[in-house]
């Protein structure tokens, strides 16, 4: 790195601080050809949360044969001891609730959708029929004192559908927080919003009854959009903002999805806006391209090449 770039230049009206959601480990992972060892899943853990990621997805309470790279969950969790990060974890229903519960999981996400293409193609329900599902399994983590975050997917389009009109969305995303989800993730699941789209959607939330500092933004970098998405929800007030290291990641279940706003173009662009985050972006990188080497490419984030001189 440079001494003293990014320069930070301070917009007013931006949050002084922001959390950021690293989604590598879960959302990345699951998307990759190679199933990485259990370890070196742990180690990368560790080292996202020792370059100052204060919440960091670790992984998924999926049937082994839906997502096969992150069968190995019950292994995982007890290697993270000791790790100085929320660990949250996704669970698709009741049974990846009790499994996640039995190893004193903390926090929980459950990962709707606001079409109804999606909905079938991820978790083979309509959308009802998927709030239906949750609604058990937000109650019991709540009563066991777990926090609950609501993924809400195809927020701003659908492969099969199109366009997503802005009030099914919040429709659905005022659903899932009566459901008792403390958070709700706002996902570009295939990478198709536009700066405007994101605005009109927030307003329209709040609107609603839902307040922005209960939402989060979830981009993907589809169509190089994801930055300039962050920026506008960041000016709309929104303060987590999700990211996968090294720009890991996609959807399994939308092949049109590319990788996720990688963490460290992220940390860039917030470093120079003068936005804490309490993240070193030296350690991030130097922990990208060491799952890079592990994976056997380079990574995609262009912060990750400028700062190691990767070829792309």
């Amino acid at each position: 790195m440079i001494e003293g770039l990014p320069m930070a230049v301070p917009e007013p009206g931006l949050p002084a601080r922001v959390r950021i959601h690293e989604v590598g480990p879960r959302d990345g992972l699951q998307n990759e050809k190679t199933v990485v060892p259990v370890e070196v899943k742990a180690e990368f853990i560790h080292r996202l949360a020792a370059a100052g990621l204060g919440t960091v997805e670790a992984t998924s309470f999926v049937r082994p044969e839906w997502v096969p790279q992150l069968a190995d969950a019950e292994q995982l969790v007890p290697m993270l001891d000791g790790v100085a990060a929320r660990l949250p974890v996704l669970v698709p229903n009741a049974r990846g609730l009790d499994r996640a519960l039995a190893l004193g999981i903390k926090e929980i996400a459950v990962f709707g959708s606001a079409t109804e293409s999606f909905a079938k193609a991820n978790l083979n329900r309509t959308v009802d029929e998927s709030l239906e599902m949750f609604a058990p399994v937000v109650a019991t983590a709540r009563e066991a004192g777990v926090r609950v975050r609501g993924y809400l997917s195809m927020c701003f389009g659908d492969p099969w559908e199109g366009a997503v009109p802005v009030e099914q969305v919040v429709r659905v995303g005022r659903r899932l927080l009566d459901l008792g989800c403390d958070e709700l993730s706002l996902g570009d699941t295939i990478g198709v919003a536009t700066p405007g789209h994101v605005t009109a959607l927030l307003t329209a939330l709040n609107g609603a009854g839902l307040p922005t500092d209960r939402l989060a933004v979830h981009f993907h970098d589809t169509y190089g959009q994801a930055l300039a998405n962050t920026l506008a929800a960041l000016r709309h007030g929104v303060t987590t903002v999700d990211a996968s290291a090294g720009g890991l990641g996609g959807c399994p279940y939308a092949k049109s999805a590319t990788g996720n706003l990688a963490t460290e173009d992220l940390v860039w662009m917030l470093d120079g806006l003068g936005i804490d985050t309490g993240v070193d972006l030296g350690l991030l990188t130097a922990t990208s391209v060491w799952m890079a080497d592990r994976l056997g490419r380079p990574s995609p984030s262009r912060t990750v090449r400028a700062l190691s001189h990767q070829e792309p």
